[in-house]
């Protein structure tokens, strides 16, 4: 046990960048500025407090016309710093928000990175869409990277009302990545397998066939262990950090918000009708009079 449980924590260490890739401070007016990256009045820097008493860094980045708000949970190996190219263009070409943060002990966020402490971290990050942009659950999409998606499945299968989650080479469980085990054992971290139970909404899963860190069967029991499934993207020859460069990953996950607006278009004129009987009357009424005559 005691070599399995050394082996996972090796595997599923985290590494933040050293140094970090930017830094965060106030400029003349009081605001806070992300370094390193070119001014965008569309993107909003945050330094959040956590439950475990860190402060991370979070950003947000709006699109004027955007249904949607994206969390992004990023992977193990890389900060803030060095996504903004990638958040720039989700955005522009799946015309969401995005907000996205460092773990604890990333980039400019204070405290250690543990399994926990992402949890507490995306807790946090929710609250400030919540509070600072109040943006609903079912404008929410959760999209985790590798280990990301422990974060977001950690908060997926509390919230009942979210529009989506989307687990780019995700896993089943930090085990799991170095032994194809069937039970979960108690110092098991990021148990994806048991909270993908519990996530209610649509689910896309999207994983390299060639994913040489986390192996393609974890994607695909994700898929099949989801409620909500949506088509998968299986993308031929990818890896476990480049799937962006693919050219079906930005026309799948665009498909996808597609059809998420349509969903939910759907579901509002649903509730519309439900709670205005008169609309359904008017429509089967053969004259209408005004006045008093």
């Amino acid at each position: 046990m005691g070599n399995v449980t050394s082996g996972v924590a090796a595997k599923f260490a985290f590494f933040p960048p050293d140094p970090p890739t930017y830094d965060v401070h106030k400029d003349d007016d009081g605001k806070l500025v992300f370094s390193g990256v070119t001014a965008d009045k569309n993107m909003e820097v945050h330094l959040l407090d956590t439950k475990a008493g860190n402060k991370i860094v979070a950003t947000f980045w709006r699109h004027p016309f955007a249904r949607f708000t994206l969390l992004y949970s990023h992977g193990n190996a890389a900060d803030l710093g060095q996504m903004h190219e990638l958040f720039i263009e989700l955005r522009a070409h799946l015309r969401v928000n995005i907000m996205s943060y460092d773990y604890s002990g990333y980039g400019a966020s204070t405290g250690k990175p543990s399994e926990f402490n992402t949890y507490y971290d995306i807790e946090a990050v929710y609250d400030c869409l919540k509070k600072d942009y109040e943006i609903r659950q079912e404008d929410l999409i959760l999209y985790g990277q590798s280990v990301g998606s422990g974060p977001t499945l950690h908060l997926g299968s509390r919230l009942q009302k979210l529009r989506a989650v989307v687990l780019h080479s995700a896993i089943l469980s930090g085990i799991r990545v170095l032994y194809p085990v069937k039970l979960t054992f108690w110092f098991d971290i990021f148990k994806n397998i048991d909270k993908i139970r519990h996530v209610n909404c649509t689910v896309l899963v999207i994983h390299g066939t060639d994913d040489e860190i986390v192996d393609l069967s974890h994607g695909k029991r994700l898929w099949e262990l989801s409620k909500e499934k949506y088509d998968p993207l299986w993308v031929k020859g990818g890896g476990h950090c480049n799937l962006e460069t693919y050219p079906e990953y930005i026309k799948h996950l665009r498909k996808f918000i597609n059809a998420m607006e349509k969903l939910s278009l759907a579901k509002q004129t649903k509730k519309q009708l439900t709670s205005n009987p008169s609309i359904t009357e008017v429509k089967h009424n053969k004259c209408l009079r005004f006045g008093n005559k």
